[in-house]
């Protein structure tokens, strides 16, 4: 088994200190990689993440307006820590954990992190099926996508300062070393701290567990292992997704203030509880358990600890 790595306490406490005050992205999302081929050289300048005007599932498309106003949203450049200095202990972890998880290719972590680089409400609503117990027909369920849609757009537009204020290198980038998506320029020139997959995966798995509280834990478990994906998939540094988490969790606790947000979760609530107690009836149907049963399988001993 790869070795376990650790974070320190305090940021385990900090963490779980702010979870346990709630009730209760802005990536690229390549396709998975055929091969690991070399990666490109990157450009002179990094781009920045995608604008917050264009829904990035559906280009050209106007995205919908998103909660929070610039006021009110997080600072997470002053909310977060800087990432690790170079040679310093967190980020001596986080090369051993990019070099311990590339032994994890064409496992059935590697499968659940290549799975896990698609993103948006969509998207997670299907990974997260099999802790759900439902595959929900996303037709039927519009509030849902709405509350999820227009809460990426806050999750984005918090994560884009830090991206741009550190500039943070992905992991594989000057390397060869597999990773779960296709190398291009572009993901190589994006930055890397905090992960907006991890953001947007936290924050997501926070809103599902506030809407369906008896399946809570298995929710927060589902939304860790969304996260922990980055790492496997060598796309982004370890710090970079625990910075993900206390991001997500930073943004919705602000949500939780907003009263657009709290009347959308309510819809949402009704929506989705209506939808998980009809599978099988047109509204969702029940995930396949044997797929449901590898996924536990693989997340049972995550590669990580955090």
């Amino acid at each position: 088994m790869p070795r376990t790595l650790t974070l320190p306490t305090a940021t385990l406490s900090l963490l779980a200190l702010l979870a346990a005050a709630i009730p209760a992205w802005a990536e690229e999302a390549p396709r998975p990689a055929p091969s690991s081929a070399p990666s490109s050289a990157p450009s002179p300048a990094p781009s920045a993440p995608p604008s917050l005007g264009a829904d990035t599932l559906k280009p050209g498309k106007p995205a919908v307006k998103p909660y929070l106003a610039d006021t009110a949203l997080p600072d997470a450049v002053q909310i977060l820590p800087p990432p690790p200095a170079h040679d310093a202990p967190l980020d001596k972890a986080d090369r051993a954990a990019f070099a311990t998880t590339r032994a994890l290719k064409g496992s059935p972590r590697w499968e659940i992190a290549a799975n896990d680089v698609a993103e948006g409400a969509a998207a997670v609503l299907e990974n997260f099926a099999c802790v759900l117990g439902t595959r929900i027909d996303q037709a039927r369920v519009p509030a849902v996508i709405n509350l999820l849609e227009r809460t990426r757009l806050d999750l984005a537009h918090a994560t884009r300062a830090p991206k741009v204020h550190y500039r943070r290198l992905r992991p594989f980038v000057g390397n060869e070393a597999p990773i779960c998506v296709q190398r291009t320029e572009k993901l190589a020139d994006s930055f890397s701290y905090p992960s907006g997959h991890a953001t947007q995966g936290w924050a997501y798995a926070l809103i599902l567990a506030a809407l369906v509280p008896e399946k809570a834990t298995a929710i927060l478990v589902r939304g860790r292992a969304y996260g922990e994906s980055r790492v496997v998939c060598g796309v982004h540094w370890l710090s970079d997704v625990v910075a993900g988490r206390l991001t997500g969790t930073s943004v919705f606790a602000a949500l939780m203030g907003d009263p657009s947000f709290r009347a959308d979760m309510e819809k949402a609530r009704a929506e989705l509880r209506t939808a998980m107690t009809s599978a099988g009836t047109g509204a969702g149907a029940a995930p396949d358990q044997a797929i449901c049963t590898r996924e536990t399988d693989a997340l049972r001993e995550p590669p990580l600890e955090f």
